[in-house]
């Protein structure tokens, strides 16, 4: 007599629910598949990913034992794309869209350009000074 046959028919109703879902959301829906561009480019979907599901039954009075059970489940999913991760040849960038972005979010993603753009000007402060200081010592 096999394992299942010996379940009670809201534990089927709940492994077929749970089955859906699990084919509705792998890893490939929260992280997407690549887009490959020409130039070398590589952009990578990122999406949250919310569910729900709700099962159940009853036994109810009736004379026939196989007529005994009524039940169902129903699951819903919410699939929300938040970003895109942006691979170049010499940068990878994480491109948060703002429709999703919380103020503290939107910040965070702001320092490595701000750092970036920093460490550029001062670069080339220092870059001016060694200069000015090779033409004083000439």
């Amino acid at each position: 007599m096999s394992e299942r046959s010996n379940e009670h028919p809201v534990q089927e109703t709940l492994r077929v629910t749970m089955d859906e879902i699990r084919g509705m959301v792998d890893a490939n829906t929260i992280i997407g598949k690549p887009i490959n561009c020409d130039n070398g480019t590589t952009v990578i979907p990122i999406s949250k990913v919310s569910f729900g599901f709700a099962s159940g039954g009853s036994d109810l009075p009736t004379k026939v034992a196989k007529d005994m059970f009524g039940g169902g489940g129903g699951a819903g999913v919410t699939i929300t794309p938040i970003a895109f991760l942006v691979i170049m040849p010499n940068d990878v960038k994480l491109m948060q869209l703002s429709v999703n972005a919380s103020t503290p979010n939107a910040i965070i993603n702001m320092v490595p350009d701000v750092m970036d753009k920093v460490t550029g000007f001062l670069a080339g402060r220092q870059a001016k000074r060694e200069g000015e200081s090779e033409v004083i010592s000439e």
